[in-house]
């Protein structure tokens, strides 16, 4: 599933840095995720010709209550809440070949309908076929105000364009969104590669480090 991307680009994320989820003082009442990224190129007989690689990212989001338990996990396999709220576009398996002017998987969110239990969501990435982030010549994430058929505003975009401190790593925790006790969400880009090649393995990680 892939839309355009709006011409508005919102807030360009430094690692670290956080945003509200509210406008006005109100909270959002549908939020969206869109992960975008590229092929790998590679060249043949000395460089004279150049070909495109797929590449199968898949985007996730890892559900915790306060205590740190994990109560849900929305990817590919599984693209729904229990709660609803959350709903994954699908998998796919190729990237951008030429420009990245699309969201290769989106996870769009209503901030409204989350399990009351639940006071963090985790978002990360995996490559399935064991592509190295040093590699892949371009991820990214935007977040943005709508569903996937409709963009109605951009609130922030968070590059995390290849770097080689990235090699040798295959999953990649984009971000978190924090529910404070007054109800309002935040969203903290984070951008760290992590040497976990399974979910599973990421999911580990993220409850050991990143809660």
């Amino acid at each position: 599933m892939s839309i355009s991307l709006n011409k508005k680009t919102g807030i360009n994320l430094k690692k670290g840095s956080s945003i509200s989820l509210e406008k006005a003082g109100k909270t959002y009442d549908r939020i969206c995720i869109g992960v975008n990224w590229g092929m790998i190129k590679t060249k043949q007989l000395f460089g004279l010709v150049s070909s495109n690689e797929s590449v199968d990212l898949d985007g996730s989001v890892a559900i915790f209550d306060k205590d740190g338990n994990r109560i849900d996990l929305v990817y590919y396999s599984s693209l729904v809440s229990k709660d609803k709220a959350i709903v994954h576009s699908g998998d796919d398996r190729e990237g951008d070949s030429k420009t990245d002017d699309f969201d290769n998987e989106i996870i769009e969110i209503e901030l409204n309908k989350i399990n009351v239990e639940a006071t963090q969501l985790i978002f990360f990435l995996n490559s399935y076929k064991g592509q190295d982030f040093a590699e892949i010549p371009y991820s990214k994430i935007r977040i943005f105000e709508g569903n996937r058929r409709e963009v109605r505003e951009v609130l922030a975009t968070f590059n995390l364009s290849s770097e080689p401190k990235f090699a040798g790593h295959t999953s990649m925790v984009m971000g978190k969104m924090i529910r404070h006790a007054s109800g309002k969400w935040e969203f903290k880009a984070i951008g760290e590669a992590i040497a976990a090649p399974q979910i599973s393995q990421t999911l580990d990680i993220i409850a050991d480090e990143y809660l």
